[in-house]
């Protein structure tokens, strides 16, 4: 069976044909069992998203990925970038640390 990382995976790269994909389980980071993929964050570059806007890309990932957050993915960080955004800056902002949850 596979991970969510790679059903994730597979479904972006099939939809978006993305020129970058990076898939970073955050989980870790959270108040959650070990090896638990819960709180993702996405980075998408693809030329589909050209003349797009900035909350058109992120609700195209969401709808794309609606099946995982119907069934577990609790927490999704979505940078979503076309190829000339990607080029003037390759980097991508930390998450912040978590401020809640039952360990708090």
């Amino acid at each position: 069976m596979a991970t969510r990382v790679e059903r994730i995976n597979n479904v972006l790269q099939a939809e978006l044909t993305p020129i970058h994909l990076d898939i970073i389980n955050e989980s870790h980071m959270h108040n959650v069992p070990k090896e638990s993929e819960t709180h993702l964050k996405v980075v998408v570059v693809s030329s589909k998203f050209n003349g797009v806007p900035l909350v058109r890309r992120h609700q195209k990932v969401q709808e794309l990925l609606k099946p995982e957050l119907d069934t577990g993915l609790h927490a999704l960080s979505i940078v979503a970038r076309t190829e000339a955004e990607w080029e003037k800056t390759k980097t991508v902002p930390a998450s912040p640390n978590c401020q809640g949850g039952f360990g708090k």
